[in-house]
């Protein structure tokens, strides 16, 4: 149940959000632009670091809806966000994504941790410093949203039908809520 008073129950970020509407449609912009705007990285690739990052901070909801994000943009495929989840370095990516996911679990634990040699394995993989900076901002980011879903106590389905649900809408749709 979440901590404050939410109009409707709404799920995840959505149900808070909509407590305070004009910062609820910021953050969605935010989300849109960083997971959907223009980038080296793709879609899948993003929501991947989102799945990653959200994983590593425990949150279920973001862990949820960004996995299955992340599956629906690389055509299906839960079993390869899900080795990644438990093990990046071994995960059947390539050494560019290995890198870039390398980045962002120390965004996720202490930024401070990034250091010149992860940018030139990064560099050395095939990622140019929009992506780096992309990753970067999108571990930032959702070391944010996390903490907003968790430290608000948003309402966390447990059923896993409805994270697909959740991920096949974002993948279509993307994060801006619907034009009033």
């Amino acid at each position: 149940m979440p901590h404050i008073e939410i109009p409707a129950p709404v799920p995840g970020i959505r149900g808070l959000m909509a407590s305070k509407p004009a910062s609820g449609r910021r953050l969605s912009e935010l989300a849109e632009q960083l997971l959907r705007g223009e980038s080296p990285l793709s879609v899948g690739e993003r929501e991947l670091i989102a799945a990653f990052v959200s994983f590593r901070n425990q949150t279920r909801y973001c862990t949820g809806s960004h996995t299955a994000a992340a599956a629906h943009a690389l055509g299906g495929d839960y079993e390869l966000v899900e080795a990644v989840k438990r093990d990046p370095a071994s995960a059947p990516v390539s050494e560019r994504m290995r890198a870039l996911l390398a980045i962002a679990g120390k965004v996720q634990g202490d930024a401070r941790e990034v250091s010149e040699e992860d940018v030139a394995v990064a560099r050395a993989a095939g990622a140019d410093d929009e992506a780096i900076h992309d990753t970067v901002l999108v571990a930032a980011a959702f070391c944010m949203f996390n903490r907003y879903v968790d430290g608000l106590g948003a309402i966390t389905p447990d059923d896993p039908a409805v994270y697909d649900e959740i991920g096949a809408f974002l993948t279509a749709n993307g994060y801006l809520p619907p034009a009033a």
